[in-house]
């Protein structure tokens, strides 16, 4: 994929673009969750560099070793490098075991569970940006919003902006590289970091970016397959509420 030529001309148009949009919506700032992954650090970091106030959360929920240090790496070094970024940490674990106690026999079905899990770090995530005033940052790029819907529809696709939604993953590892993102997270296997296990999404998807990205961007490859079916399956996330209209 070599769409882009000029990655620090990207960083500022998608910077320029987050802070237009904030200070045309009359809130204060931005709330975006670190999971340890290159793109919520992408994300993230995008949003400091706007220069306004940036809320950045770590929340974990029986987090991996190797993912909990990963995101702490990204939130000491956001709040190292800029001034304007406020790092919060949250340990949700016990909430979450609350919760699937409470459900009891509802809360068997683990792809359930795992979405829940999504959706009450953006419950957290909401709950700071309207405490705080804030657009909640999304962290999903073209072939996980657009392409297979691999997302948490009301969890991590529960958003105000999406500031790297088009841009494919290969891109955002590029742009990862050039906001100088640690590069343990860059070379990091992706991962949703849902499962108490160490799945990355290619496992969970069955095939990857670089192969999705060819089947969507020219329709060839071995991933064309896998493509169609994830998009038919998930179009009642990716697309319009359907409203029964008089």
């Amino acid at each position: 994929m070599n769409r882009i030529n000029d990655y620090a001309e990207l960083t500022s148009k998608i910077s320029y673009w987050l802070k237009d949009y904030l200070e045309s919506s009359g809130l204060g700032s931005f709330v975006v969750g670190v999971s340890g992954g290159i793109d919520s650090a992408v994300s993230s970091t995008l949003a400091a560099e706007t220069g306004l106030p940036v809320f950045a959360l770590g929340m974990s929920i029986h987090q991996h070793e190797e993912h909990q240090t990963l995101s702490d790496a990204h939130l000491d070094w956001l709040d190292n490098r800029y001034e304007n970024v406020t790092v919060l940490r949250f340990d949700l674990t016990n909430t979450f075991e609350t919760f699937r106690y409470d459900m009891e026999r509802f809360a068997t079905d683990e792809l359930a569970l795992a979405n829940s899990r999504a959706r009450l770090r953006m419950m957290t995530a909401y709950q700071i940006a309207g405490q705080y005033k804030g657009l909640v940052v999304g962290t999903g790029n073209k072939v996980e919003d657009y392409g297979i819907g691999f997302f948490t529809k009301y969890g991590d696709g529960g958003v105000d902006i999406a500031p790297i939604a088009d841009l494919y993953k290969s891109e955002v590892w590029e742009l990862g590289r050039h906001l100088g993102v640690d590069q343990r997270i860059v070379d990091a296997a992706p991962t949703d970091g849902l499962w108490e296990d160490k799945r990355t999404d290619e496992d969970q998807i069955g095939a990857s970016y670089v192969d999705l990205e060819e089947a969507m961007e020219n329709g060839t490859g071995p991933a064309v397959d896998i493509l169609e079916r994830y998009n038919k399956l998930n179009q009642h996330k990716m697309s319009p509420i359907p409203t029964f209209k008089l």
